[in-house]
C-alpha cells in the first residue's frame, strides 16, 4: 500500500524534475528566426551545464544582466571562454580561423565590436541570433559577451504551438 509519505516524496521529485528540465520560456523577439519564432515556448535545462560545459552551437537561455529579474533571451553560442572572434567580410573567424557553422545563415552585414576582434574573458561568451542581421546579440554594447553567471539554461525542445513541437538545433 502506498502510504502519505511515498506520494509527497514522489511529488516533490515531480516538481523538482519539471523545475530543473522543464522550465519554460516564451521567445519574445525575432532574433532566432527562422529556428525559434516570437511566442514559440520552449523548454530550458536548467541543469544542462552543471552536467557538462557550454558548448559552441548550443542555444542558451540568459538573463540580460546577472539581476535575477531581468529578462530571458535565447541566442546561439559562437566562441568560448578564451577565443578571439572577430566578423570580416561578413564571416565569423574564431583565433583567425574561419567558423563553418552546421546550419546555412546568412553573411554578417553588421560586424559591430567584433569587426576588429573580440577576445573573451575566462567565463565569457560570444552569442549571435540565428537571425543574423536583424538581432541584438553580442555584437553591440548593450549586450555585450555572456557571462557564466547571466545563463540560465540550453533551450532543447519548442513545446508550442504544436506545429513547430520538437527538438531544438
Amino acid at each position: 500500500m502506498i502510504t502519505f509519505l511515498e506520494v509527497i516524496l514522489a511529488l516533490l521529485l515531480a516538481a523538482a524534475t519539471s523545475y530543473v528540465f522543464f522550465s519554460s520560456v516564451t521567445i519574445q523577439e525575432n532574433s532566432m528566426n527562422p529556428t525559434l519564432m516570437a511566442g514559440d515556448r520552449v523548454f530550458v535545462n536548467r541543469a544542462s551545464y552543471a552536467l557538462r560545459g557550454v558548448h559552441r552551437g548550443d542555444l542558451i537561455a540568459y538573463r540580460g544582466s546577472a539581476d535575477s529579474d531581468s529578462g530571458i533571451h535565447v541566442k546561439r553560442v559562437i566562441a568560448l571562454p578564451g577565443e578571439t572572434v572577430q566578423i570580416k567580410d561578413g564571416l565569423i573567424l574564431i583565433d583567425g580561423k574561419t567558423y563553418i557553422e552546421s546550419k546555412e545563415f546568412p553573411n554578417i552585414t553588421k560586424p559591430g565590436l567584433a569587426e576588429e576582434g573580440v577576445r573573451l574573458g575566462s567565463e565569457e561568451y560570444f552569442v549571435l541570433g540565428d537571425n543574423r542581421n536583424n538581432s541584438e546579440d553580442s555584437r553591440f554594447a548593450d549586450v555585450g559577451n555572456i557571462t557564466k553567471g547571466q545563463i540560465y539554461g540550453r533551450v532543447w525542445f519548442i513545446g508550442q504551438p504544436f506545429s513547430r513541437t520538437g527538438f531544438v538545433s
